[in-house]
């Protein structure tokens, strides 16, 4: 009986361990996706501005 529950506390524990390294993934690419697209938007407004400007003088 004990070996059956320190297996089942052992997989639930590997599984528990399994969803934690998966959301950590997840996270850091939400992350990566985010900043990436910050970095897109403000580098199209300052091309923007820049083409704007230049049309004026």
């Amino acid at each position: 009986m004990g070996r059956v529950l320190l297996k089942a506390a052992a997989g639930a524990a590997a599984v528990i361990a399994l969803f934690w390294v998966l959301s950590v993934i997840v996270g850091l690419l939400v992350w990566v996706i985010a900043i990436g697209l910050l970095i897109g938007v403000v580098h199209l407004g300052v091309r923007m501005m820049r083409e704007n400007s230049g049309n004026v003088r």
